[in-house]
């Protein structure tokens, strides 16, 4: 059997998501993946039409092979089942690839989608919706969403199947040929009562399940503390009960989904009766040959899957309309930062980076110090250089608001490491790689910057060592020393460094005092920080208070000049 080729993800150009409403978003989706849905249809309709026609082959060999004792003829259809079975096989292992794909395009394609939409709007997604409930978003939905694409084909086929069997039977039995073709709707509408309670408890219990992820989440992450304020049993029951009203929620799915699967054997099976007793009286009476009532008979038994299916195909859109709408939940929330209609190019070579609000301007190279009052006051400076906050208004590259930029330029030109960065699970040698072509030895002289060929010793691996997730396996300080190696890697034009080396002791505070100057030579690099040690490698410090620089000299200028700086610095109040 051909195989698909293997297609490259993420998607490098996935188009803007239809967000207004989930019909439209589903109907996105099946738009950006047009043809693989095309041809499966098709090998899904020539699966079960194979499957359909095999009994009018095995009712013309019982009724001009059996019946009229002629070796040909019954050779003749015998070879015309093994084809039909033949073909049936090709078609049904083809629809099979094409229905996987289309399934896994479409919950990645979902995935992809939310991934941007994070990455690009800043803190707001998860200032609106937990964390965990976004991973159940992007684990649960997403396949659900999926899983409407995987049976998309069988349902083409249970149309055209149902029409040709239809056609079929009216040919050889008008009465027979009406009972199928207005039974089988018939009997399919009997379970469209039951799609409203269906999708509401759906939504129910997938907003139940959303909560109970989000409470996981916040748990585990809080687990330490909850520990050493003796919080456990609390958080438990939260969970306990929690879980509960997702159980709950569960049974209200089972009730109407049991009823409509249910079905999917009942309503057949209803059909498959009323068509065999009437085609029975049919040959009885003369007017229908043996074979036409085997061939009837087993239309009636395969009409089964095109209703089964059916049913199956309204039960999977639900889900995927319930999905949908949880994803253009987080989908719709707008962005802190937006990107401007026509981005400004870049400059080629930065002059000026410019804060408004508080008067700090860094020039095209250089090590400069940040000093403020208070750590959030430096991170809300830093956000707004990095374009990471709403009010990055004010600052200017090369005299043009950052705002002109694309926020890809933006985050490839100015990076900013934040007070907590983190280390994801992964290979230790890709967690440090940012971006683009970075050998082992650069990596290695990054580590030695940041004072961290120790950490690397203590590896097994080295840098083939499995990173834990969020490196729990690394002390505090060994989180920020390579992280900082991460940023230093980036070797972006600008790096903001947020107290970089508030976790590690007073040697290797030093030594990487010593050795960022070299390591970023050529570059601009502001370091947020209240240490001497630091400040005293600086080129220039920028003293911040209330807002606004009030000071800018070298360490030894501002701690003869200035009271807030020694205040500040050197704890002279203290």
């Amino acid at each position: 059997m051909p195989h698909l080729p293997f297609r490259e993800l993420p998607v490098a150009d996935m188009g803007n998501p239809d967000t207004s409403g989930p019909v439209r978003y589903l109907w996105w989706v099946a738009k950006s993946q047009k043809a693989t849905l095309f041809f499966n249809a098709i090998f899904g309709i020539t699966w079960m039409v194979a499957q359909a026609l095999t009994w009018a082959a095995v009712g013309a060999a019982i009724d001009y092979g059996i019946s009229k004792h002629n070796p040909h003829a019954l050779a003749k259809w015998v070879l015309i089942v093994i084809a039909l079975g033949i073909f049936q096989a090709i078609s049904g292992a083809l629809r099979h690839q094409l229905a996987v794909t289309n399934w896994m395009n479409a919950a990645y394609r979902t995935v992809e989608s939310i991934a941007r939409h994070v990455a690009s709007s800043g803190t707001a997604v998860t200032d609106e919706i937990p964390s965990g409930d976004v991973v159940n978003t992007v684990g649960a939905d997403a396949m659900r969403i999926g899983g409407a694409y995987d049976v998309f084909a069988r349902f083409a086929g249970a149309i055209v199947s149902w029409i040709l069997v239809s056609v079929i039977l009216l040919s050889s039995s008008l009465k027979l040929g009406l009972i199928v073709l207005i039974g089988v709707p018939v009997l399919a509408s009997l379970t469209t009562p039951l799609m409203r309670p269906l999708h509401t408890s759906q939504a129910a219990q997938r907003e139940s399940g959303g909560k109970l992820a989000a409470l996981a989440a916040d748990t585990v992450v809080g687990l330490r503390i909850l520990r050493g304020v003796g919080g456990e049993e609390v958080f438990f029951q939260n969970y306990k009960n929690e879980s509960t009203k997702l159980r709950r929620a569960g049974e209200r799915v089972a009730t109407p989904q049991a009823t409509l699967e249910s079905g999917q054997v009942l309503l057949p099976a209803i059909l498959t009766t009323i068509v065999t007793y009437v085609g029975a009286m049919d040959v009885l009476h003369g007017q229908l040959r043996p074979g036409q009532l085997v061939a009837f008979f087993g239309y009636a038994s395969f009409l089964t899957t095109p209703l089964r299916t059916a049913i199956e195909y309204v039960i999977t859109t639900t889900r995927a309309y319930v999905g949908a709408g949880k994803v253009l939940r987080i989908l719709t929330i707008n962005p802190v930062i937006t990107q401007p209609p026509t981005p400004a190019p870049w400059p080629t070579s930065l002059v000026e980076l410019k804060d408004g609000q508080s008067g700090l301007t860094l020039g095209a190279t250089g090590l400069i110090g940040l000093v403020t009052e208070t750590p959030s006051q430096a991170t809300a400076l830093c956000d707004r250089l990095g374009r990471f906050s709403a009010d990055s208004g004010t600052v200017t590259v090369n005299d043009l608001p950052i705002s002109e930029f694309s926020l890809e330029d933006t985050r490839r030109n100015i990076v900013v490491s934040e007070i907590e960065p983190r280390l994801f699970a992964g290979e230790l040698r890709y967690e440090l790689l940012p971006h683009g072509e970075i050998n082992d030895e650069q990596i290695m002289d990054a580590l030695a910057a940041t004072s961290s060929i120790d950490i690397l010793d203590a590896l097994e691996n080295g840098l083939g060592s499995w990173v834990e997730e969020r490196g729990r396996s690394f002390s505090g300080g060994q989180r920020q020393r390579l992280t900082l190696a991460r940023a230093i890697l980036t070797d972006a034009p600008v790096l903001i460094l947020i107290e970089p080396t508030s976790a590690v002791d007073t040697h290797t505070e030093g030594r990487i005092a010593a050795r960022l100057r070299d390591a970023r030579a050529g570059r601009t690099t502001l370091v947020a920080t209240s240490s001497p040690l630091m400040l005293e490698k600086m080129d220039s410090i920028f003293l911040v208070v209330d807002g606004q620089v009030e000071a800018q000299g070298s360490h030894a200028e501002l701690t003869e000049n200035s009271a807030a700086y020694r205040r500040i610095v050197l704890r002279e109040d203290s």
